[in-house]
Protein backbone atom coordinates (compact mmCIF):
# COMPACT_ATOMS: atom_id res chain seq x y z
CA UNK A 1 0.00 0.00 0.00
CA UNK A 2 2.90 2.44 1.06
CA UNK A 3 4.95 1.14 -2.46
CA UNK A 4 1.31 2.57 -4.41
CA UNK A 5 1.30 5.79 -2.11
CA UNK A 6 4.71 6.61 -2.91
CA UNK A 7 4.42 5.84 -6.53
CA UNK A 8 1.09 8.22 -7.12
CA UNK A 9 2.93 10.97 -5.28
CA UNK A 10 5.91 10.81 -7.63
CA UNK A 11 3.94 10.67 -10.82
CA UNK A 12 3.21 14.09 -12.47
CA UNK A 13 0.02 15.70 -11.66
CA UNK A 14 -2.45 18.09 -13.41
CA UNK A 15 -1.22 20.76 -11.23
CA UNK A 16 2.43 20.66 -12.63
CA UNK A 17 1.55 20.43 -16.34
CA UNK A 18 -0.37 23.43 -15.92
CA UNK A 19 2.40 24.92 -14.04
CA UNK A 20 4.67 23.60 -17.27
CA UNK A 21 2.13 25.40 -19.78
CA UNK A 22 2.46 28.64 -17.88
CA UNK A 23 5.75 28.54 -18.26
CA UNK A 24 5.68 27.95 -21.49
CA UNK A 25 3.55 30.73 -21.93
CA UNK A 26 5.70 32.98 -19.99
CA UNK A 27 8.60 32.72 -22.10
CA UNK A 28 7.10 32.88 -25.29
CA UNK A 29 5.68 36.40 -24.10
CA UNK A 30 9.52 37.33 -23.34
CA UNK A 31 10.58 36.33 -27.20
CA UNK A 32 7.63 38.75 -28.10
CA UNK A 33 8.36 41.23 -26.04
CA UNK A 34 11.92 41.21 -26.76
CA UNK A 35 11.25 41.27 -30.77
CA UNK A 36 8.98 44.25 -30.39
CA UNK A 37 11.44 46.27 -28.19
CA UNK A 38 14.34 44.85 -29.73
CA UNK A 39 15.63 48.38 -31.15
CA UNK A 40 18.52 47.07 -33.45
CA UNK A 41 16.17 44.94 -35.44
CA UNK A 42 13.46 47.75 -36.16
CA UNK A 43 16.43 49.86 -37.13
CA UNK A 44 17.55 47.20 -39.66
CA UNK A 45 13.66 47.12 -40.66
CA UNK A 46 13.17 50.61 -41.50
CA UNK A 47 16.95 50.89 -43.12
CA UNK A 48 15.53 47.85 -45.03
CA UNK A 49 12.49 49.08 -46.08
CA UNK A 50 13.95 52.32 -47.08
CA UNK A 51 16.37 50.69 -49.29
CA UNK A 52 13.51 49.16 -50.60
CA UNK A 53 11.62 52.00 -51.69
CA UNK A 54 15.45 54.04 -53.19
CA UNK A 55 15.72 50.66 -55.10
CA UNK A 56 11.97 50.61 -56.34
CA UNK A 57 12.29 54.56 -57.37
CA UNK A 58 15.66 54.15 -58.82
CA UNK A 59 14.28 51.44 -61.01
CA UNK A 60 11.36 53.37 -62.40
CA UNK A 61 13.61 56.31 -62.98
CA UNK A 62 16.25 53.65 -65.20
CA UNK A 63 13.50 53.02 -66.95
CA UNK A 64 12.43 56.56 -67.94
CA UNK A 65 15.71 57.46 -68.66
CA UNK A 66 16.47 54.51 -70.95
CA UNK A 67 12.95 54.98 -72.66
CA UNK A 68 14.08 58.73 -73.34
CA UNK A 69 17.64 57.24 -74.77
CA UNK A 70 15.45 54.54 -77.09
CA UNK A 71 13.61 57.86 -78.27
CA UNK A 72 16.19 60.06 -79.22
CA UNK A 73 18.18 57.22 -81.12
CA UNK A 74 15.49 56.03 -83.08
CA UNK A 75 13.75 59.59 -84.02
CA UNK A 76 17.95 60.79 -84.96
CA UNK A 77 17.72 57.71 -87.37
CA UNK A 78 15.02 58.82 -88.52
CA UNK A 79 15.42 61.82 -89.45
CA UNK A 80 18.75 60.51 -91.04
CA UNK A 81 16.99 58.00 -93.33
CA UNK A 82 18.10 54.73 -91.77
CA UNK A 83 14.08 54.40 -90.86
CA UNK A 84 12.41 56.15 -93.32
CA UNK A 85 9.10 53.63 -92.18
CA UNK A 86 7.07 55.04 -89.35
CA UNK A 87 5.44 51.71 -88.39
CA UNK A 88 8.97 50.00 -88.27
CA UNK A 89 9.94 52.33 -85.94
CA UNK A 90 7.29 52.29 -83.66
CA UNK A 91 7.43 48.50 -83.53
CA UNK A 92 11.22 48.81 -82.73
CA UNK A 93 10.71 50.87 -80.34
CA UNK A 94 8.07 49.30 -78.23
CA UNK A 95 9.90 45.98 -78.49
CA UNK A 96 13.10 47.86 -77.00
CA UNK A 97 11.36 49.47 -74.44
CA UNK A 98 9.19 46.31 -73.49
CA UNK A 99 13.08 44.39 -73.15
CA UNK A 100 14.12 46.97 -70.80
CA UNK A 101 11.34 46.65 -68.65
CA UNK A 102 10.92 43.42 -68.21
CA UNK A 103 15.10 43.55 -67.40
CA UNK A 104 15.17 46.62 -64.88
CA UNK A 105 12.33 45.19 -63.09
CA UNK A 106 13.79 41.50 -62.52
CA UNK A 107 16.84 42.89 -61.31
CA UNK A 108 14.73 45.07 -59.07
CA UNK A 109 12.80 41.58 -57.64
CA UNK A 110 16.46 40.10 -56.95
CA UNK A 111 17.70 42.83 -54.94
CA UNK A 112 14.62 43.47 -52.98
CA UNK A 113 14.77 39.68 -52.30
CA UNK A 114 18.43 39.88 -51.00
CA UNK A 115 17.44 42.56 -48.51
CA UNK A 116 15.51 39.80 -46.80
CA UNK A 117 18.37 37.85 -47.00
CA UNK A 118 16.52 35.19 -49.67
CA UNK A 119 19.81 33.16 -51.19
CA UNK A 120 19.75 34.00 -55.00
CA UNK A 121 22.31 31.37 -55.83
CA UNK A 122 19.97 28.53 -55.13
CA UNK A 123 16.80 30.58 -56.14
CA UNK A 124 18.55 31.18 -59.82
CA UNK A 125 19.38 27.33 -59.78
CA UNK A 126 15.88 26.32 -58.94
CA UNK A 127 14.74 28.80 -61.70
CA UNK A 128 16.60 27.96 -64.20
CA UNK A 129 15.50 24.21 -63.40
CA UNK A 130 12.48 25.16 -63.54
CA UNK A 131 12.80 26.81 -66.56
CA UNK A 132 14.26 24.16 -68.32
CA UNK A 133 11.30 21.94 -67.26
CA UNK A 134 8.98 23.80 -68.62
CA UNK A 135 10.70 24.50 -72.08
CA UNK A 136 10.47 20.74 -72.25
CA UNK A 137 6.49 21.03 -71.78
CA UNK A 138 6.54 23.74 -73.69
CA UNK A 139 8.06 23.06 -76.75
CA UNK A 140 5.56 24.94 -78.84
CA UNK A 141 5.48 28.06 -76.79
CA UNK A 142 9.42 28.24 -76.96
CA UNK A 143 9.78 27.85 -80.69
CA UNK A 144 7.16 30.73 -80.85
CA UNK A 145 8.47 33.16 -79.16
CA UNK A 146 12.42 32.68 -80.55
CA UNK A 147 10.38 32.79 -84.25
CA UNK A 148 8.41 36.14 -82.98
CA UNK A 149 12.21 37.61 -81.40
CA UNK A 150 13.78 37.09 -84.59
CA UNK A 151 10.91 38.36 -86.68
CA UNK A 152 11.26 41.75 -85.09
CA UNK A 153 15.34 41.65 -84.65
CA UNK A 154 15.35 40.64 -88.53
CA UNK A 155 12.84 43.45 -89.69
CA UNK A 156 11.01 40.73 -91.23
CA UNK A 157 7.75 42.92 -91.38
CA UNK A 158 6.20 45.41 -89.09
CA UNK A 159 2.98 46.80 -88.13
CA UNK A 160 0.74 48.38 -90.75
CA UNK A 161 2.62 46.02 -93.54
CA UNK A 162 0.48 43.61 -95.98
CA UNK A 163 1.45 40.43 -95.78
CA UNK A 164 0.73 36.75 -97.05
CA UNK A 165 1.99 34.09 -94.69
CA UNK A 166 0.50 30.15 -94.31
CA UNK A 167 -2.47 31.11 -96.86
CA UNK A 168 -3.28 34.18 -95.10
CA UNK A 169 -3.30 37.64 -96.40
CA UNK A 170 -3.90 41.25 -94.90
CA UNK A 171 -2.46 44.19 -93.01
CA UNK A 172 -0.47 43.19 -89.79
CA UNK A 173 -2.47 44.89 -86.21
CA UNK A 174 0.08 43.36 -83.94
CA UNK A 175 3.13 41.62 -83.23
CA UNK A 176 4.00 40.06 -80.53
CA UNK A 177 6.88 37.48 -79.09
CA UNK A 178 4.09 34.74 -79.29
CA UNK A 179 1.73 35.63 -82.01
CA UNK A 180 1.08 37.76 -85.12
CA UNK A 181 -2.27 39.20 -85.79
CA UNK A 182 -3.37 39.98 -89.43
CA UNK A 183 -6.40 41.77 -90.57
CA UNK A 184 -7.87 40.79 -93.80
CA UNK A 185 -9.30 42.44 -96.58
CA UNK A 186 -12.63 41.74 -95.32
CA UNK A 187 -12.46 42.88 -91.85
CA UNK A 188 -11.53 39.48 -90.52
CA UNK A 189 -9.00 38.71 -88.03
CA UNK A 190 -6.44 36.21 -87.91
CA UNK A 191 -4.26 35.40 -85.46
CA UNK A 192 -1.29 33.41 -86.09
CA UNK A 193 1.29 31.54 -84.08
CA UNK A 194 4.98 32.58 -84.96
CA UNK A 195 5.97 29.10 -84.97
CA UNK A 196 3.74 28.39 -87.78
CA UNK A 197 5.24 31.25 -89.81
CA UNK A 198 7.56 29.66 -92.70
CA UNK A 199 7.45 31.28 -95.43
CA UNK A 200 6.21 35.37 -95.48
CA UNK A 201 5.54 37.69 -98.46
CA UNK A 202 5.91 41.25 -97.62
CA UNK A 203 3.72 43.84 -100.31
CA UNK A 204 4.81 46.94 -98.60
CA UNK A 205 8.85 46.92 -98.65
CA UNK A 206 8.77 47.96 -102.38
CA UNK A 207 7.15 49.14 -105.08
CA UNK A 208 4.49 47.23 -106.69
CA UNK A 209 4.25 46.68 -110.46
CA UNK A 210 0.98 46.94 -111.97
CA UNK A 211 0.14 44.97 -115.03
CA UNK A 212 -3.02 45.83 -117.63
CA UNK A 213 -3.31 43.62 -120.77
CA UNK A 214 -5.69 45.42 -123.32
CA UNK A 215 -7.83 43.03 -125.65
CA UNK A 216 -8.25 44.37 -129.03
CA UNK A 217 -10.10 43.54 -132.10
CA UNK A 218 -7.40 41.94 -135.03
CA UNK A 219 -8.44 44.61 -137.89
CA UNK A 220 -7.21 47.56 -135.50
CA UNK A 221 -4.00 48.97 -135.96
CA UNK A 222 -1.31 48.19 -133.68
CA UNK A 223 0.35 51.78 -133.58
CA UNK A 224 -2.75 53.61 -133.93
CA UNK A 225 -3.85 51.44 -130.39
CA UNK A 226 -0.48 52.05 -128.63
CA UNK A 227 -0.97 55.77 -129.77
CA UNK A 228 -4.29 55.70 -128.36
CA UNK A 229 -3.04 54.70 -125.22
CA UNK A 230 -0.31 56.58 -124.89
CA UNK A 231 -2.48 59.98 -125.50
CA UNK A 232 -5.28 58.36 -122.80
CA UNK A 233 -2.33 57.88 -120.06
CA UNK A 234 -1.16 61.19 -120.23
CA UNK A 235 -1.10 63.25 -116.87
CA UNK A 236 -1.88 59.75 -115.12
CA UNK A 237 0.94 60.50 -112.40
CA UNK A 238 -1.03 63.89 -111.42
CA UNK A 239 -4.57 62.30 -111.65
CA UNK A 240 -3.84 59.07 -109.16
CA UNK A 241 -0.63 60.06 -107.04
CA UNK A 242 0.11 55.78 -106.68
CA UNK A 243 1.44 55.61 -110.12
CA UNK A 244 5.33 56.38 -109.17
CA UNK A 245 6.09 57.09 -113.23
CA UNK A 246 4.47 57.12 -116.66
CA UNK A 247 3.44 53.25 -117.74
CA UNK A 248 5.21 51.45 -120.23
CA UNK A 249 3.30 50.71 -123.12
CA UNK A 250 4.84 47.23 -124.01
CA UNK A 251 3.55 45.99 -127.20
CA UNK A 252 1.43 42.96 -128.32
CA UNK A 253 2.22 40.24 -125.17
CA UNK A 254 -0.45 36.96 -127.28
CA UNK A 255 -2.57 37.48 -130.04
CA UNK A 256 -5.17 34.72 -131.75
CA UNK A 257 -7.32 35.05 -135.07
CA UNK A 258 -9.83 37.50 -133.78
CA UNK A 259 -7.86 40.10 -131.28
CA UNK A 260 -4.49 40.65 -129.77
CA UNK A 261 -3.36 41.80 -126.27
CA UNK A 262 -1.62 44.68 -125.69
CA UNK A 263 0.28 44.90 -122.23
CA UNK A 264 1.24 48.17 -120.39
CA UNK A 265 3.37 48.10 -116.98
CA UNK A 266 3.46 51.18 -114.33
CA UNK A 267 5.44 51.50 -111.34
CA UNK A 268 3.05 52.21 -108.00
CA UNK A 269 3.82 52.44 -104.41
CA UNK A 270 3.26 49.76 -101.95
CA UNK A 271 0.25 47.81 -101.69
CA UNK A 272 -1.22 49.86 -104.54
CA UNK A 273 -1.36 47.78 -107.39
CA UNK A 274 -4.82 47.20 -107.61
CA UNK A 275 -5.78 51.45 -107.27
CA UNK A 276 -3.42 52.05 -109.97
CA UNK A 277 -4.71 49.20 -112.63
CA UNK A 278 -8.19 50.51 -112.09
CA UNK A 279 -6.80 54.39 -113.05
CA UNK A 280 -4.86 52.83 -116.06
CA UNK A 281 -8.07 50.38 -117.40
CA UNK A 282 -10.52 53.00 -117.16
CA UNK A 283 -8.41 55.83 -118.83
CA UNK A 284 -7.89 53.29 -121.81
CA UNK A 285 -11.59 52.29 -121.50
CA UNK A 286 -12.91 55.86 -122.22
CA UNK A 287 -10.18 56.71 -125.08
CA UNK A 288 -10.87 53.67 -126.82
CA UNK A 289 -14.70 54.35 -126.72
CA UNK A 290 -14.19 57.85 -127.67
CA UNK A 291 -12.10 56.19 -130.78
CA UNK A 292 -15.15 54.07 -131.64
CA UNK A 293 -17.38 57.17 -131.93
CA UNK A 294 -15.17 59.00 -134.00
CA UNK A 295 -14.68 55.75 -136.26
CA UNK A 296 -18.97 55.28 -136.48
CA UNK A 297 -19.34 58.92 -137.08
CA UNK A 298 -16.59 58.72 -140.38
CA UNK A 299 -18.04 55.42 -141.04
CA UNK A 300 -21.56 57.09 -141.77
CA UNK A 301 -20.07 60.49 -143.80
CA UNK A 302 -18.53 58.09 -145.86
CA UNK A 303 -21.55 55.81 -146.75
CA UNK A 304 -23.52 59.08 -147.37
CA UNK A 305 -21.05 60.51 -149.76
CA UNK A 306 -20.92 57.10 -152.03
CA UNK A 307 -24.76 56.80 -151.70
CA UNK A 308 -24.86 60.13 -153.15
CA UNK A 309 -22.55 59.66 -155.90
CA UNK A 310 -24.17 55.73 -157.12
CA UNK A 311 -27.45 57.78 -157.40
CA UNK A 312 -26.76 61.81 -158.40
CA UNK A 313 -31.20 62.00 -160.07
CA UNK A 314 -32.63 60.93 -156.65
CA UNK A 315 -31.09 64.55 -155.32
CA UNK A 316 -32.88 66.02 -158.01
CA UNK A 317 -36.00 63.90 -156.88
CA UNK A 318 -35.26 65.08 -153.28
CA UNK A 319 -34.78 68.72 -154.34
CA UNK A 320 -38.15 68.54 -156.14
CA UNK A 321 -39.54 66.63 -153.06
CA UNK A 322 -38.74 69.36 -151.18
CA UNK A 323 -40.12 72.07 -152.90
CA UNK A 324 -43.31 70.80 -153.46
CA UNK A 325 -43.54 70.13 -149.15
CA UNK A 326 -42.50 73.66 -149.06
CA UNK A 327 -45.29 74.41 -151.49
CA UNK A 328 -47.47 72.72 -149.30
CA UNK A 329 -46.56 74.07 -146.29
CA UNK A 330 -47.95 77.75 -147.01
CA UNK A 331 -51.01 78.60 -145.43
CA UNK A 332 -54.24 78.65 -147.39
CA UNK A 333 -54.89 82.02 -147.36
CA UNK A 334 -51.78 82.70 -149.10
CA UNK A 335 -52.68 80.57 -151.79
CA UNK A 336 -56.53 81.87 -152.27
CA UNK A 337 -54.64 85.43 -152.12
CA UNK A 338 -52.10 84.24 -155.09
CA UNK A 339 -54.84 82.58 -157.32
CA UNK A 340 -57.06 85.64 -157.07
CA UNK A 341 -53.86 87.48 -158.32
CA UNK A 342 -53.23 85.11 -161.04
CA UNK A 343 -56.50 85.96 -162.52
CA UNK A 344 -56.72 89.36 -162.13
CA UNK A 345 -53.50 89.37 -164.18
CA UNK A 346 -55.45 86.73 -167.19
CA UNK A 347 -58.49 88.98 -167.52
CA UNK A 348 -56.05 92.01 -168.05
CA UNK A 349 -54.03 90.50 -170.35
CA UNK A 350 -57.19 88.90 -172.53
CA UNK A 351 -59.05 92.74 -172.36
CA UNK A 352 -55.71 94.54 -173.79
CA UNK A 353 -55.62 91.56 -176.51
CA UNK A 354 -59.00 92.21 -177.43
CA UNK A 355 -58.90 95.99 -177.31
CA UNK A 356 -55.93 95.55 -180.08
CA UNK A 357 -58.18 93.74 -182.09
CA UNK A 358 -61.42 96.33 -181.92
CA UNK A 359 -63.54 93.66 -179.71
CA UNK A 360 -65.15 93.74 -176.33
CA UNK A 361 -63.63 91.52 -173.84
CA UNK A 362 -66.54 88.83 -172.95
CA UNK A 363 -65.52 89.23 -169.28
CA UNK A 364 -65.41 85.87 -169.15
Amino acid sequence: MRHWLGWLLSADTPEGTVNQAVDKAVQFRDKIWNWVTDADMWANVLFAGLRIIFIFILTRIIIKVVYGVIDRSLERKSSRGLLANTRRFSTVGELLKNTVTIVCNFIMILIILSEFHFELAPLLASASVLGLAIGFGAQSLVKDVITGFFIILEDQFAVGDVIATGGFKGTVEMIGLRTTKLLGINGEMYIIPNGTIANVTNYSMANALAVVDVPVKIEQSLEETMGIIRQALQGIEERNNNVVAFPNVLGIQSMSTSEYVVRVTANTLPNKREAAQRQIQSDIKKALEQQALKAAERARQEQAEAEAKAHPESETQSGAKVLADEELSVPTSEQQTARKAARTGLLEQAAGEAKEKGGKPDGT
